[in-house]
């Protein structure tokens, strides 16, 4: 007898077992370290069964790093109903930290591998402004209401930079000084606020 041709939710549901596997292996090895061999050996599988599904590696880790930027986008989403700019940037800074908390497998994926000058699929690069953005909107909406100076390219990559660093020392295990993430997050997200106000003060002339 011919073996049962899969269903669409068997199908549906080794894509996301690979998917589950291929984000941990990525995360802890990197992408020179995850073969299609080594994916089928944790699955269980033939090594041949991954290509009934995948033309080869790259496709599963664009497949990956989509559904690691569609879980970002969507922690970041409440922050959208804020209305207050600053306020908005505050809670998406926590939001940011949360996600890579709660995901650290699927933020490192994300941020912290090398595609080795590889050309990015146009599916990536949209994701990619979808990340972007709204850190990007909201620095613009809090220089255009007079809360921030400066440009908002600029401050959008130094909160981002910060921030991100943050979460780096964390995920490393770097914060070993007297402080943790839990500890730091809100006083940092305070310093990047009140940088960003300060400009946006006059000041005060002296008297003689």
């Amino acid at each position: 007898m011919g073996r049962t041709a899969l269903s669409a939710e068997d199908r549906t549901a080794f894509r996301e077992a690979v998917r589950e596997v291929a984000t941990r292996r990525f995360a802890e090895h990197g992408e020179a370290g995850v073969t299609m061999r080594g994916l089928a050996e944790e699955l269980g599988c033939s090594p041949m069964t991954p290509y009934k599904y995948f033309a080869d590696r790259d496709e599963i880790f664009t497949m990956v790093r989509l559904a690691a930027m569609d879980a970002f986008v969507a922690a970041q989403q409440p922050c959208d109903a804020i209305p207050d700019p600053v306020d908005r940037l505050r809670a998406r800074g926590r939001a940011y930290v949360g996600f890579a908390i709660e995901h650290p497998d699927q933020y490192r994926v994300m941020f912290q591998l090398d595609r080795h000058g590889k050309r990015e699929p146009v599916e990536i690069a949209k994701q990619d402004r979808r990340t972007w953005g709204p850190l990007y909107d909201d620095i613009t909406a809090a220089i255009e209401s007079g809360s921030f100076v400066g440009d908002p390219a600029d401050l959008a990559h130094a909160f981002w930079a910060v921030v991100h660093g943050l979460v780096s020392l964390h995920l490393a295990g770097k914060l070993q000084r007297g402080r943790d993430l839990a500890s730091l997050v809100e006083p940092t997200i305070d310093l990047l606020v009140a940088g960003a106000r300060s400009a946006a003060k006059p000041t005060r002339r002296r008297t003689r």
